[in-house]
């Protein structure tokens, strides 16, 4: 198979694996801050997950956000960056279809429970929910580029990849239900709104696409100015 095709699939797959997992687990425990530490565990537990399944097919980027970083660093290809993106949100719809095709069909499950809306304390805030999801995925994305500067930090790299995520879903799921990730935002939309659940999602999507972008801008104009990258990152294999 191909290379760039194989890393493809290795995105589609995990981000797959990352809606239809992580947003399920939300929508079997509920939507909001009460809920919030199963949901904000499941996310970590993917992405620790699949930094050992795919992270060397790949570097299990499965985040738009964490693309647009690697590629500001000259970690990959314009032409790669095109296929991961695509391969992003086609896995993402796709898990999030199978995900409502399933819970939908017992009746008793919220799939709203999926989706990041604008939204503080009942009133929408476009300017506070942008500034939350910029903050989070620049320490997200951040801490990604950090620990995948160096090969002696593969061992670890996957736990606190994962726990990061998972502290920053603990912050922002009772604000916005935390995306840092544009394609995990984009698939329940549209399956919300395709599956009659209303359009509200689809509407606020474009905060959950430009704040993870500026966010991860951000994250890797300091990455430059602060980090002196000696050795080849972990995981993405890019340059290969």
């Amino acid at each position: 198979m191909n290379v760039l095709l194989k890393k493809s699939v290795a995105e589609c797959f995990g981000t797959f694996t990352l809606v239809f997992v992580a947003c399920g687990v939300a929508i079997v425990t509920g939507a909001g801050a009460a809920n919030a530490l199963p949901t904000a565990l499941a996310f970590g537990l993917v992405i620790l997950a699949m930094v050992y399944c795919i992270g060397p097919i790949s570097g299990c980027h499965i985040n738009p956000a964490v693309s647009v970083a690697m590629l500001c660093n000259k970690k990959m290809s314009w032409s790669e960056f095109g296929c991961y993106i695509a391969a992003q949100f086609v896995g993402a719809t796709l898990g999030a279809a199978a995900l409502y095709g399933i819970v939908l069909g017992t009746g008793i499950y919220n799939v709203g429970a999926t989706n990041t809306v604008v939204s503080v304390a009942g009133v929408a805030e476009y300017s506070v929910s942008m500034l939350l999801e910029i903050i989070l995925t620049f320490l997200f994305v951040y801490t990604i580029l950090c620990v995948t500067s160096k090969p002696s930090s593969s061992k670890k790299a996957g736990f606190v990849i994962g726990m990061t995520l998972t502290l920053v879903h603990l912050l922002g799921i009772g604000i916005t239900g935390t995306s840092v990730n544009p394609a995990r935002s984009f698939g329940p939309a549209l399956m919300t709104w395709a599956f009659g659940g209303g359009t509200v999602p689809l509407e606020h999507l474009w905060v959950f696409i430009a704040a993870p972008i500026l966010g991860a801008l951000l994250a890797a104009c300091v990455f430059k100015c602060l980090n002196k990258e000696e050795e080849t990152p972990v995981l993405t294999n890019a340059d290969n």
